[in-house]
């Protein structure tokens, strides 16, 4: 599903940012697609981490087809060693029982999480072992549907600012304050066009 600010911020971004206005006509008919499974967006995040994208697509494959339904629960029942097998490591298999230990410990937050505030959810989150800033900026962007998430701690967001605003690495806090003042409130929209530009 996309989310319901995308047409209005891609109308106010082009107006505001002429290289972000090309990036926005090279892909006319692709927009985010929200994931709604908290739980899945989560672990895809955890397993996503310092990896390239399509070794983290082939673990999530076999992980998730494992059973046929992957759930806080089922989850849990799974041996580590049919974790493994799926590629991931001792520590990534640790912070996904992290995860459905806090699904099944909060539930009350859990149901309640898409009419819940951001900062909160930060808060929550970070609680996690495993889950940092990075992929809590992920879930806001993909899950919750936030509008304004500048993830300055993702290298793919940064090379890509680098390339497309011709500004050499590492870039000034500076140029990325000015950066995150121009686009709010549709910083998410920026950084996901700034991905695909890659």
């Amino acid at each position: 599903m996309k989310p319901n600010y995308w047409n209005k911020g891609k109308i106010y971004l082009s107006n505001k940012d002429k290289v972000l206005k090309r990036i926005i006509d090279q892909f006319p008919k692709q927009s985010l697609k929200l994931n709604d499974n908290s739980f899945h967006s989560l672990i895809n995040s955890i397993i996503g981490q310092q990896i390239s994208v399509s070794a983290a697509n082939s673990m999530k494959n076999k992980l998730f087809s494992l059973k046929r339904n992957i759930t806080p629960r089922t989850l849990k029942n799974i041996r580590n060693i049919q974790l493994r097998k799926c590629g991931l490591s001792k520590q990534k298999i640790l912070y996904i029982n992290n995860i459905s230990n806090f699904f099944l410990n909060n539930k009350k937050f859990i149901k309640e999480m898409s009419k819940t505030d951001e900062q909160i959810i930060r808060e929550k989150l970070i609680e996690i072992k495993g889950i940092g800033n990075w992929t809590i900026d992920m879930f806001l962007l993909f899950t919750h549907g936030s509008s304004n998430i500048f993830p300055s701690g993702d290298l793919g967001f940064i090379k890509a600012i680098s390339k497309n605003y011709k500004k050499d690495l590492p870039l000034t806090d500076k140029f990325l304050i000015s950066l995150y003042k121009k686009w709010s409130p549709y910083s998410s929209i920026a950084t996901w066009y700034l991905w695909r530009s890659l």
